[in-house]
């Protein structure tokens, strides 16, 4: 029984095969045909069942390689250098498309006692012929657009020249002039601080601001400097404007906390409610915790200085020198010291209180230091905000 099932199963699979690829037939997609027919004929096949495969697959081949020649024929008449590539990829198509084939041959048609029909040809000279003429074209026509090109022209020869490269490696000076057409589409971007403010911007947190290497910023089409180099003609400005610096003053708070608790503090005797001890079966007394309450009072000292960092990040068009946006930035970083002395008995309070003890008061940070220490927030929401927003959408 399960057998016949199985059977069933794939006859019914087979059928289904056979049907897309007559639709597929019927409908124009030759190619599509060809490849579920040569799917249909793997494993076995000269089996029977699949004859139908074997009738279809002669028929697409047929049509697929006619209607291709005609087509290399009418654009080979039309002489218009755009249809170079069409004739080259039909070439390469009909080779492919023989390739594909060409392991299941020969295929028999059993009820016409013959084999099936596949016509074999060489197309290698008509390859190499097609694929000379559209490098030669490829290689003139990006040569000459690129002597007047814009950027979006230029990005639009270095996809010529990249495809030329794949097809034909090595052609002529192809490398040379990709360089030269990759340079021309780039936008270079320089990026620069302007410090607005009153108070001194650390010359280490603007060179840390500014180390694009490790922003990963660079695209295929934009590159970042913070250094103006030599030779190149920069077209957008990103300006980190530093507005305000607000440092407060040195603070130290008090606080005074009191706590206590009942801690154990060993084991005593269990005694009944007339004061006498309580004994196990063996006559042992029977121990219980002893608890105490301790009390303590600690003195919370909290040493606070905070400073706020508010800038603007301009983008300039140098074609034109017009804004193209600004967008807000700030950051706010916070120093905080805490250390506690303790009268009474320190187990009073819980462990994070305890680990104040133990610490001592610490020299307030610098107002450059504290400038210094807004950096890392600082570069990372710089970096947000160029990731965000390039310059060329």
């Amino acid at each position: 029984m399960k057998k016949i099932t199985f059977l069933l199963v794939l006859l019914i699979l087979a059928s289904c095969g056979v049907k897309q690829t007559t639709n597929r037939l019927t409908s124009g997609d030759y190619d599509g045909a060809i490849q579920s027919a040569v799917s249909g004929l793997r494993g076995n096949k000269n089996a029977k069942g699949k004859q139908d495969y074997v009738y279809l697959l002669e028929e697409a081949f047929a049509k697929a390689k006619e209607r291709d020649l005609r087509n290399i024929e009418t654009w080979s008449k039309d002489a218009n250098p755009a249809n170079l590539e069409k004739i080259f990829n039909t070439y390469i198509n009909l080779n492919n498309r023989q390739e594909l084939i060409r392991p299941l041959l020969p295929l028999k048609l059993l009820n016409e006692g013959r084999d099936a029909i596949f016509p074999m040809e060489n197309y290698s000279t008509e390859i190499v012929d097609s694929k000379n003429a559209l490098s030669n074209y490829l290689y003139t026509n990006s040569k000459n657009a690129l002597k007047s090109a814009n950027k979006l022209q230029a990005r639009n020869i270095v996809d010529d020249l990249v495809y030329l490269n794949q097809i034909n490696p090595g052609f002529k000076d192809v490398n040379s002039l990709l360089e030269e057409a990759r340079f021309k589409g780039t936008d270079f971007v320089h990026v620069y601080t302007k410090n607005e403010t009153n108070i001194m911007i650390p010359v280490r947190l603007q060179n840390d601001l500014l180390d694009f290497s490790t922003y990963g910023l660079n695209d295929k089409w934009t590159v970042y400097h913070s250094n103006r180099q030599q030779g190149i003609v920069y077209d957008f400005g990103i300006i980190l404007n530093f507005r305000e610096i607000n440092i407060s003053p040195e603070q130290i708070r008090e606080k005074e906390v009191t706590q206590e608790k009942q801690i154990k503090d060993g084991v005593k005797n269990l005694v009944d409610a007339n004061g006498n001890i309580v004994r196990d079966s063996l006559g042992n007394a029977i121990k219980v915790d002893k608890f105490i309450t301790v009390k303590g009072t600690a003195y919370q000292f909290t040493q606070f200085k905070a400073c706020q960092v508010t800038a603007k990040v301009d983008y300039i068009d140098f074609n034109n020198n017009q804004l193209i946006n600004a967008y807000p930035l700030a950051s706010e970083f916070i120093f905080e010291h805490i250390y506690a002395t303790v009268r009474g008995d320190r187990r009073a309070f819980d462990e994070q209180f305890i680990s104040y003890f133990g610490r001592r008061a610490v020299p307030f940070p610098s107002n450059e230091q504290m400038v210094y220490d807004t950096g890392e927030d600082l570069k990372m929401k710089l970096k947000d905000i160029i990731s965000r927003n390039r310059v060329r959408r």
